[in-house]
């Protein structure tokens, strides 16, 4: 059983490990790297559906199913690119691109599982354009389930489960990798330390929602472990880590990409309150709604209060978790971030951030096209500077795995705007 428009898969590439990426030209996935791993995932993605039918064909149709296709058919492969790049830049070739490619297909469904995970905490409606994993769900049996203001507690049952199977289907894709020799225990290290950071910050992500923290420093701390190190340094590390980088590059790497990560999600929550949600793929203002003490939340209640601006206090105080939110509402919202020059601070802050990741990068010392495509890469995720759509390899959309339609690729892979 497949689903429409997966592809057709060979013997070949149904053994563990293998792939129309293995024995392919590095040079030609320079080219397109994002494209390699796309068709990597569709492979894989393939595979694992078909498992699942072979257990039962309605969880295969509900979940395994919306899995691979919502793995396949969103973000700009971000966490990819980092794996490939650095382990390109640090003088990984043939030998590691199989395994860099399903390590980065890895990733991938890693992110799955965290943002559907997410979102089903958050109770958000939407995501990438269209309904969440869980809406999704809550619409399909909208007439059989039993629904409350939060929603089908099915729905988010088995929105839960279905990011569950996305973080199984990710250590699977590992466990059937052939790595080069020594590579394996060097990349898990990595991986294993990376969930669990994931999962940490996610828990301090709620903490703070919860008992409504203030703290700048804890708002830093939970985007590095919800964000910057499994989005940015993690990759880095791993792409090191598989082409056998030497200790030094790896820390200067794992630095920059620490340093970029943090400008990333200070980027990604200006977006959220400021952004247009036509660009972002979710409602503007739903950590607002949702109550989550960013740092852009805290540094405008600390500016606020030690300026005794009792009606900013006020207006943050009456905005911050109300799932109803208005439109005028959230410009109010908007008004006290700007005008406590909270925003200002953070863009500032997003600035000295990527300085740092591009110094700590060249102290890489990482010469040639590699190195210069990871500097692009880690200047693109943090940069606040507003960025033209990225050119296509051709205007039409095509058809996406499993028979979703998207946005083709630019030429060069080179990713523009937020990865979610």
């Amino acid at each position: 059983m497949h689903p429409a428009g997966a592809v057709s898969l060979s013997s070949a590439a149904r053994r563990p490990g293998s792939g129309r990426a293995r024995g392919a030209p590095t040079a030609a996935i320079d080219e397109d790297v994002r494209g390699a791993v796309e068709r990597t995932l569709a492979e894989i993605m393939a595979e694992r559906v078909e498992q699942v039918a072979a257990v039962d064909c309605r969880f295969a149709r509900d979940v395994g199913e919306r899995v691979a296709r919502f793995t396949g058919s969103g973000g700009k492969r971000m966490r990819a690119q980092f794996v490939w790049w650095a382990m390109r830049a640090c003088g990984g070739g043939t030998a590691e691109a199989n395994a860099a490619l399903r390590i980065a297909a890895a990733l991938e469904l890693i992110q799955t599982c965290a943002l559907v995970h997410d979102d089903v905490m958050d109770g958000s409606p939407r995501r990438r354009g269209g309904p969440s994993f869980h809406a999704q769900l809550e619409s399909q049996y909208a007439a059989s389930a039993a629904t409350s203001p939060q929603g089908s507690p099915f729905a988010a049952s088995a929105a839960i489960l279905a990011g569950d199977l996305a973080l199984v289907w990710a250590d699977d894709v590992l466990t059937d990798t052939e790595f080069p020799s020594g590579a394996r225990s060097r990349v898990l290290h990595i991986w294993r330390a990376m969930r669990t950071e994931m999962i940490a910050g996610q828990y301090l992500d709620l903490h703070g929602q919860m008992t409504g923290s203030a703290s700048a420093a804890l708002a830093i701390r939970t985007v590095t472990l919800k964000t910057a190190l499994y989005s940015v340094e993690r990759p880095l590390a791993i792409g090191a880590a598989l082409a056998g980088s030497d200790a030094r590059t790896a820390r200067a790497l794992s630095a920059a990409g620490r340093c970029a990560g943090i400008a990333f999600q200070l980027r990604d929550d200006l977006e959220g309150v400021f952004g247009d949600s036509l660009q972002t793929g979710k409602p503007s203002g739903d950590d607002v709604r949702a109550g989550k003490p960013t740092f852009l939340v805290t540094v405008a209640r600390a500016r606020a209060e030690a300026r005794g601006d009792l009606r900013s206090l006020s207006v943050l105080d009456g905005a911050l978790g109300d799932p109803g939110l208005s439109h005028d509402g959230l410009e109010r919202v908007r008004e006290v971030l700007t005008g406590t020059g909270a925003r200002s601070a953070v863009e500032d802050k997003i600035e000295r951030m990527t300085a740092r990741s591009t110094r700590h990068l060249r102290a890489a010392a990482l010469g040639g096209f590699a190195g210069q495509a990871l500097n692009r890469l880690l200047t693109s995720v943090a940069s606040t500077v507003p960025r033209p759509p990225a050119p296509k390899a051709w205007s039409a959309r095509r058809p996406g795995p499993y028979g979703l339609w998207e946005e083709s690729p630019s030429p060069d892979g080179v990713i523009g705007g937020a990865d979610r």
